[in-house]
């Protein structure tokens, strides 16, 4: 079955930087499409970032054009989220998921991003 699992958050300072990691099995990550994804306090979930097979295939939500950069490492079945120039608004738990362009999670526990002054 798919598994996911996310790491690399933290509490952080505006302006500072955090790499997301998540880690798949269960289906073959190099032929899949990956998402991430993130919920705010009392929010719904968003979509954030996605890639396809080729990182060439890399979309971003406005908000954080310019500042995350999605990437991923077929060899290790692991996809990444470099965020950096961190804002407040960006405070939530990140997700991972199997998918193109979603905005639900894919069952993983998340990884907490707190980012405050």
């Amino acid at each position: 079955q798919v598994q996911l699992v996310e790491s690399g958050g933290g509490l952080v300072q505006p302006g500072d930087s955090l790499n997301l990691t998540c880690t798949a099995s269960g289906f073959t990550f190099s032929e899949s499409p990956m998402t991430w994804v993130r919920q705010a306090p009392g929010k719904d979930f968003e979509w954030v970032s996605s890639t396809g097979v080729s990182e060439l295939l890399s979309m971003y939500r406005d908000s954080v054009k310019g500042r995350f950069a999605i990437s991923r490492d077929d060899s290790k079945n692991t996809l990444y989220l470099q965020m950096n120039n961190l804002k407040p608004e960006d405070t939530a738990v990140y997700y991972c998921a199997k998918g193109y362009l979603i905005d639900s999670p894919g069952g993983g526990p998340g990884t907490q991003v707190t980012v405050s002054s």
